[in-house]
C-alpha cells in the first residue's frame, strides 16, 4: 500500500489500485482514533456516499469499522449530497462524517472526505494528524491493514434519512415563491447526489422542471462528473433548443458544485455567478459582512466588496478555510473559482444546490438574464475576464520550476509586477489591476495557470506571457 496522503478535500485513490476495501479500512480506523482521543465518540459519526461503484458498499464497511471501535455510524439510507451531510452533522450534533465522494473527479476515482463536528472540511492539523494515524497502521500491518471484521456490532449502526430536514432548511434560505414564478428550469445533477434535490425541491413548489441525466449511473455518462463548459453539452444543447427554459442548474456528482446557463444556454463561469450573488445579498437582501475567495478567484469579488465597503477575505485554496470563516460568522459568502460557495447562516461547506437556488432566485427578483446582470454589474464596478490553464510539465521543465517560482519576472507583457503574493503558489499582481496566479499540482507535472485582465486582449497576453516564462 502506497503512503496516505490527504488533498484539499479528502484522501482519493483510483478504484481496485489505491481505492480497495484494505486500505479503506485502514483509513477510517485512523478517523475512528482521532474522534475517539479527540473525546467525540459518543458522540457517533454519519456515514454517506455518493454515485461512484460501489459507494454503498464501501459506506457499509466504513460503518462496520466505527462500530468495532465503538463509534456509533448513522450510515445515510441513499447516496446523499455532501453539503447535506454537512447539514446532518450540525443537526444531530455528531462528531463529524466519513463521506465516500471523489466529487467531480473522473468515474475511476473514489476517496473518503471526513468533516469534523463544526460540518466543515477538516482543516490541514486535522487530516494530518489522520494521515499520521493511517500510516502507522499501513506499517504495523505490514501494508495490509485492518482485518475485515466478520461480526459486526450491528447494534451501532443505524440508518438516516437526511433528505427532508435540508430541504425544509433550504426553504427558509430561498424564496421558492419567485424561484417558481421564473418559468421553466433546466435541472441536470449530471448522475448524482442531486436528484431529488433540486429537481424535488422546485416540484414542491410547483415550478416548471425539465431534467436531464436525472438517474444514478457510475460512468456519469463517459465524462468527469463535473458541470463545467466541455462536459455539459447536452445540458447546453437542451436549454439553447428550449426558448420557454429560463435558466440551466447542474450540480456535479456530489452535488457540492454548481454549474449556471442563461436563458440562451450560455454557460455562466462561477467566478462571475461569485461576485453577482454578492452584489444581490448585499443590495437586495441587505446582508452584511466580509466574502471570503480563494486566491485563484476572480478579482471581481473585490470589486463588488469595494463598492460596499466589505472587507475580502483571500483564502488558500480548499473550501475549509472559507468554511471556517462562515462558521466563525465573518463573512456573507464565501467562494471559488472552482465553482463551490456558501453564505452565512448556511453549512460552512460548498453547496451546489443552495448555489443554484440562489442564483435562480436573483434571476427572478432582478427580472433579468445573468448576462444582463452582469453587464449591468461591470457598468458599475468595471469588467473583469478572467480563464485558467493547465500546463504539463516535462521533466526538466518541472526540476527547475521551484527555482523559477523563486525569483519571478520584473513585469508580464509588458506589465510591471506591482506585489507578489504566496498565500498558495504564486500571485502576481500587475499595475493596471491584472494578475497571474502559478500553481503547480501536488499529484501531477502540472501548472495550474490563472490569470485575470479587464479585456480578453490583455488576458490572452498575460497568459501568454506567463506560460513562456513556465517552459522557457
Amino acid at each position: 500500500m502506497n503512503h496516505i496522503s490527504f488533498g484539499t478535500s479528502g484522501w482519493r485513490g483510483i478504484l481496485c489500485e489505491e481505492f480497495t476495501f484494505a486500505n479503506v479500512r485502514t483509513v477510517v480506523r485512523a478517523i475512528a482514533e482521532h474522534v475517539r482521543d479527540h473525546g467525540d465518540s459518543q458522540k457517533g459519526l454519519i456515514v454517506g456516499y455518493d454515485t461512484r461503484f460501489m459507494g454503498k458498499r464501501f459506506a457499509l464497511e466504513a460503518a462496520k469499522v466505527l462500530a468495532d471501535a465503538g463509534i456509533k455510524a448513522y450510515l445515510c439510507d441513499r447516496d446523499t449530497p455532501t453539503p447535506v451531510i454537512s447539514h446532518a452533522i450540525l443537526e444531530r450534533k455528531t462528531a463529524g462524517a466519513v463521506n465516500f465522494t471523489a466529487s467531480h473527479n473522473p468515474h475511476n476515482y473514489n476517496g473518503i472526505k471526513y468533516s469534523p463536528s463544526w460540518g466543515g472540511p477538516a482543516l490541514p492539523e486535522t487530516t494530518r494528524d489522520i494521515e499520521r494515524r493511517a500510516n502507522a497502521l499501513v506499517s504495523q500491518t505490514g501494508g495490509k491493514g485492518p482485518a475485515a471484521i466478520t461480526t459486526p456490532q450491528t447494534g451501532l449502526i443505524s440508518e438516516i434519512n437526511p433528505r427532508d430536514s435540508y430541504l425544509k432548511d433550504l426553504e427558509r434560505k430561498i424564496d421558492f415563491e419567485a424561484v417558481a414564478a421564473l418559468g421553466v428550469i433546466a435541472v441536470d445533477p449530471l448522475y448524482g447526489t442531486g436528484r431529488g434535490y433540486l429537481d424535488l425541491a422546485l416540484l414542491r413548489h410547483n415550478a416548471q422542471v425539465k431534467m436531464i441525466n436525472g438517474h444514478p449511473d457510475p460512468y456519469f455518462g463517459g465524462f468527469p462528473p463535473e458541470p463545467a463548459e466541455p462536459y455539459i453539452q447536452d445540458f447546453i444543447s437542451l436549454v439553447k433548443g428550449s426558448p420557454e427554459i429560463r435558466i440551466g442548474l447542474a450540480t456535479d456528482g456530489d452535488a457540492d458544485r454548481f454549474g449556471i446557463l442563461d436563458a440562451d444556454g450560455s454557460y455562466i463561469e462561477p467566478n462571475y455567478i461569485i461576485a453577482l450573488l454578492l452584489d444581490y445579498l448585499v443590495r437586495v437582501r441587505g446582508m452584511k459582512g466580509g466574502v471570503a475567495r480563494s486566491v485563484a478567484t476572480s478579482h471581481l469579488v473585490d470589486a463588488v466588496a469595494a463598492l460596499y465597503g466589505i472587507e475580502v477575505y483571500e483564502t488558500p485554496v480548499g473550501f475549509k478555510y472559507i468554511g471556517e470563516l462562515i462558521s466563525e460568522g465573518r463573512i456573507i459568502i464565501g467562494g471559488e473559482e472552482s465553482a463551490g460557495l456558501s453564505i452565512w447562516g448556511h453549512v460552512p461547506e460548498k453547496d451546489g444546490i443552495l448555489a443554484c437556488f440562489l442564483v435562480a432566485e436573483m434571476a427572478a427578483r432582478e427580472g433579468r438574464t445573468l448576462r444582463e446582470l452582469l453587464e449591468r454589474l461591470y457598468a458599475r464596478v468595471g469588467r473583469c475576464v478572467t480563464r485558467r490553464e493547465n500546463i504539463t510539465l516535462s521533466p526538466e521543465i518541472e526540476g527547475r520550476f521551484a527555482d523559477k517560482m523563486a525569483l519571478m519576472p520584473l513585469d508580464f507583457a509588458g506589465l510591471k509586477v506591482a506585489e507578489i503574493i504566496r498565500v498558495d503558489g504564486v500571485k502576481c499582481i500587475l499595475e493596471d489591476g491584472g494578475w497571474l496566479l502559478f500553481r503547480k499540482s501536488g499529484t501531477e507535472p502540472v501548472v495550474r495557470l490563472y490569470g485575470e485582465a479587464s479585456s480578453e486582449e490583455k488576458l490572452g497576453a498575460i497568459l501568454a506571457a506567463g506560460r513562456d516564462f513556465i517552459v522557457s
